[in-house]
């Protein structure tokens, strides 16, 4: 019988590192330098002026969290290309989910199970099934090579098979595979859909499952996209706001502006 990875613990992570609170500068020595929502891409880092915590921003449009400074740590090694919105533009980027650790970089475990487990692109996690696996993949310091991740964070992740065999899995392959968060998390860009005073530009729209939609008042007063069903809709977007809406299964839709008289359809397949 194969045995069993012995259980070889690591601290346990904080769910805000200190470390977000001391290595930026402070919002005082910031305030000449915030980024506009306008002004930022895909990729870049962001983080408001009242909180420490950090985001991606995805290609998608949402904000996605690192949970503490060990995840965001696989990604890169220091916060000198952080940007820094206000706390209005921060409230206006919806929040997408959490960063998961980069694919290949380190081992974690959860103090509640014993295994301990490789991560794959898209926050895939494969329990290891033997200390010799461990040392074949990560060397003869791989215990130094695990993160305990709370147990409020580990469902960010998702179960694959067991590693039997170190051929079974590559660090090196995964890591580069998953070369940014984008990728590691299969982003895509949003479909825009502008809503003006006359109505939706586009006002029919095709997407496929998992896309994102971004509706955008461009008007002069309020508008909003309502699903005539009730199942979705963007609330109140006041001139300049927007609202992002990610369809996981196949579907049809039509919606309407309750402050005026457009309508529009939405397809997802």
């Amino acid at each position: 019988m194969t045995k069993r990875l012995v259980l070889i613990s690591a601290s346990i992570m904080l769910a805000v590192s200190a470390l977000f609170a001391t290595a930026i500068m402070t919002p005082s020595a910031q305030a000449a330098t915030y980024t506009s929502i306008s002004s930022l891409k895909p990729g870049d880092l962001i983080r408001g002026q009242s909180f420490t915590a950090v985001y991606y921003y995805g290609v998608d449009g949402f904000r996605y969290v690192f949970p503490n400074d060990r995840t965001y740590f696989t990604w890169y090694k220091d916060f000198a290309t952080v940007k820094w919105v206000t706390d209005a533009d921060l409230t206006k980027i919806q929040i997408g989910g959490n960063v998961t650790y980069k694919p290949g970089s380190k081992m974690i475990k959860i103090n509640s199970d014993p295994r301990v487990y490789v991560i794959s692109k898209g926050g895939l996690i494969r329990a290891i099934g033997s200390e010799a696996v461990a040392k074949a993949l990560y060397g003869t310091k791989w215990n130094k090579m695990i993160d305990d991740v709370p147990d409020g964070f580990f469902s960010n992740y998702k179960i694959g098979g067991t590693i039997d065999d170190a051929s079974m899995f590559s660090p090196e392959a995964e890591a580069k595979e998953a070369d940014d968060i984008n990728v590691d998390k299969a982003l895509s860009a949003a479909t825009v859909v502008t809503i003006s005073d006359t109505g939706y530009s586009p006002a029919s729209i095709t997407i496929p499952v998992g896309g994102v939609v971004r509706f955008v008042n461009n008007g002069t007063m309020k508008h909003n996209a309502s699903e005539a069903t009730g199942d979705w809709g963007t609330g109140t977007l006041n001139p300049g706001d927007t609202f992002s809406k990610k369809f996981k299964s196949a579907n049809s839709y039509s919606f309407h502006d309750t402050y005026g008289t457009a309508t529009g359809s939405l397809t997802i397949q």
